[in-house]
Parts: C-alpha cells; structure tokens; sequence
C-alpha cells in the first residue's frame, strides 16, 4: 500500500487533548483546516517530549536566526478541546521537528507507528514507501501556542507521589519506596 502524507498548511488549530479521566486518560493530536480534521493517538510521553522540543526548538530559532521568540502566554485559540468523534488515523511511532527558515515555519511531523525500523532518511521526505505521515506547518507563535498547552494537557493528569514519582490515585498506592504499603492521597 501507497504511503499518505497529510499535509496541513496554516491549520485553523493544532492541538493535544485527551478522552477519558485521569489515569485512564487516552491522549491524541489533532489538527482541523476549515472542515477537514485529522487525528492521530499517541502516549502521554510523546506529547510531553513534543512540547519540550517544540520550545527547544523555538528558543533555538531565536537565537540563531535572530528572530523574536513569541511570548509563552499568549492567547491563541480558544479551542482548547478536541472535536468530537475522535478517530485516530493511526498510532504515532516516529516524530520529527524542523524549521524551514525560507517560509518562516516550524514543521511537525508524525509517523504512523511501524513494525518495521524507520530511518532518520523517511522523516520529512515524499516517498512512496514507509509509514503514513501527519505534516503539520505552524508559524512560532503557534508552535509556541501548542507547546504551552501540551504542557497542561499533560500535567493534568494525576498527581505524583512525593516518594517514588509514579502517579498518586485519590485513594492512594502502593508505594515502592515503602516496600509495599499503602501511602494514602493525603498522607
């Protein structure tokens, strides 16, 4: 079967949300263009680890090319949700980040998970073989924008436990660093 790339030039939004409660929470990409939507499902980690490169990335930018980096408050879009019903084109595997200093751009792209081993060569490249691909241009503020709200995406999760770091229920866990007893939500 062909490879698609799904391109999406100055989307109306980008954006990481999640379906489901803490714990329980499944976390998506999802990027809309007029009616056009495309989803993508991925891990909590991955979302984490974008936002973190995207304002590495941005940070970058700015100094190297001389070029303001945009405040991380700003307003941007006020659609902060996912638009409903949410079916993931695929599972992201491999994602890839780049600046296109002609057109002033940063470039996401995501690849559909893949048996088979991908190479740094197929991230941002129109061949015919490999993974499906999402391609997402954003100008820095957008990318700036999405970074920001990634990072609450992701922190909105549970709490973590002060000893070990694994997430902390309402009603507790059992703790590793107490050997196995129960350390309570509020103990």
């Amino acid at each position: 079967m062909t490879r698609q790339v799904h391109v999406f030039r100055s989307p109306d939004r980008f954006l990481a949300g999640t379906i489901g409660q803490p714990g329980d929470r499944e976390f998506f990409l999802q990027v809309a263009k007029g009616r056009r939507i495309f989803s993508v499902a991925c891990e909590k980690q991955q979302v984490a680890v974008l936002a973190d490169r995207l304002g590495s990335l941005i940070t970058e930018v700015a100094k190297r090319f001389d070029v303001t980096a945009p405040a991380m408050e700003g307003a941007g879009s006020t659609e902060l949700t996912l638009t409903t019903p949410v079916d993931a084109e695929f599972r992201v595997g491999t994602m890839g980040l780049a600046w296109d200093g002609e057109e002033s751009q940063v470039i996401v792209e995501l690849l559909a998970l893949s048996e088979e081993e991908v190479g740094e060569d197929i991230v941002l490249e129109d061949r015919e073989d490999g993974p499906d691909a999402l391609r997402v241009f954003l100008t820095l503020a957008e990318a700036s924008d999405f970074a920001r709200r990634a990072e609450l995406v992701v922190s909105a999760g549970r709490p973590p436990c002060p000893l070990c770091s694994n997430p902390l229920d309402p009603e507790g866990h059992i703790c590793p660093r107490l050997n196995g007893y129960h350390r309570g939500a509020g103990a």
